[in-house]
């Protein structure tokens, strides 16, 4: 790699858990835990099922204590958090709006504390469990195209449950170079190797790019009804949340009621990744909600994002350094991101206002109009999503800028 030295660049995927090819995909989920754990499994295999039954919960309230003490590698830990994130969704929302769950139980709840807490993260269903850790081949010698892809576990809503999780994951897969050519910034930087920026620079490009033309793919994969009025609810946590105001009690935990976030792709490590890179500041609140959602994702991940804002602003060097070539290069990234931003917006608006408005007579299970301005992480998403879109704009480097930098030195 030009400008970068690859025993650091090996150091840096080890260091903070990336894969080159699949960027903060987990590579090779399991899909068995020990037999020890072979009611958890039952459970989740057959979670659509129990769910559209309503039996998921009677099972769940007979279930013995398993503690997690023989899960031992990383890959175990991280299939029991998601197999116990997708028994908990269910056992919370089986019943909708309505009735959700108030108490988790013991037969749960303690063994998914004690599992989040070997892992860093917290005990409810994250975007790092259902989408970066939630996949397997149909053909193991085939390739991650939508195709050959299949969840591991599911929740209700047949194919467009499949194309929503399995979409987000190919977004993220297509990070991936962009994660690659962040780092190789980060350390031309620290020599000032100003090609080897623009490099890199390149590369975030157009990652930023084919994200975009990834995350189109949800239009074909996925019916905003279904996702609406089935699926959402199961991705919806217990913080900000009207249907359960107080939080959820963990029992076996805590005395109290606990509050915490839904999956959402605000916890996607890459975003935040390209925005601690391109220096962006957010607003005061939108700035403290995108921090908090680093608690959900795994500590490596979380740990390369606070070391790429931490680093000098490469916006300021850019402006210092005069380089007309180099400010294109950088707002060539942010734009691309601006432009992804925007996508997103929009799809939110088909996926969530739109079917939202109509949500009057919804099913029971849906979530109705209940969140039709709060995304599955608790925010209000068309404020958050517009505030990130706008300060991002805001990062780009004007003509004006660069001239009147250039004319001081």
């Amino acid at each position: 790699m030009e400008t970068f030295y690859r025993e650091q660049f090996q150091a840096d995927l080890e260091a903070f858990d990336i894969s080159e090819k699949l960027g903060f995909l987990l590579e090779e989920p399991l899909t068995n835990l020990p037999d020890h754990y072979g009611v958890w499994m039952d459970l989740a295999n057959n979670l659509t099922h129990l769910i559209e039954t309503r039996k998921l919960r009677d099972l769940v309230d007979k279930m013995p204590v398993l503690m997690p003490d023989i899960l031992s590698t990383n890959r175990e830990l991280r299939l029991a958090h998601l197999v116990l994130g997708f028994i908990s969704m269910g056992y919370v929302w089986q019943e909708g709006r309505q009735a959700p769950a108030q108490i988790l139980p013991k037969a749960v709840a303690l063994p998914y504390w004690l599992v989040s807490s070997r892992l860093g993260l917290p005990p409810i269903l994250t975007y790092a469990d259902s989408v970066l850790a939630n996949w397997k081949l149909k053909d193991p010698d085939g390739d991650m195209q939508i195709g050959n892809l299949d969840l591991i576990f599911s929740f209700p809503g047949g194919e467009s449950c499949r194309g929503f999780f399995l979409v987000s994951l190919l977004v993220e897969m297509a990070a991936s170079s962009g994660i690659v050519g962040a780092l190789e910034v980060m350390h031309a930087m620290r020599v000032s190797d100003i090609a080897g920026i623009q490099n890199g620079l390149a590369k975030v490009t157009q990652s930023l790019k084919k994200m975009k033309e990834t995350f189109k793919l949800m239009h074909n994969h996925v019916d905003p009804t279904v996702f609406h009025g089935t699926l959402r609810i199961f991705v919806s946590g217990w913080r900000d949340n009207p249907m359960l105001p107080r939080g959820l009690l963990y029992d076996g935990v805590s005395n109290e009621p606990i509050l915490l976030s839904g999956g959402s792709a605000a916890q996607s490590s890459a975003i935040q990744c390209f925005d601690g890179l391109l220096s962006i500041e957010h607003e005061d609140e939108t700035r403290t909600f995108v921090t908090r959602m680093r608690d959900y994702m795994p500590p490596a991940h979380r740990q390369l994002i606070e070391t790429l804002s931490d680093c000098p602003s490469l916006r300021h060097f850019i402006l210092y350094n005069s380089s007309i070539d180099l400010c294109q290069a950088y707002n060539s990234c942010v734009s691309a991101l601006v432009d992804l931003r925007s996508y997103h917006l929009n799809t939110v608006t088909k996926y969530i206002i739109v079917p939202g408005n109509r949500a009057v007579g919804s099913p029971l299970r849906g979530v109705g109009t209940m969140l039709n301005t709060t995304g599955s992480g608790g925010s209000n998403f068309v404020v958050f999503l517009k505030s990130v879109r706008n300060s991002t704009q805001k990062s780009l480097i004007s003509k004006e800028a660069s001239v009147s930098r250039e004319t001081e030195m």
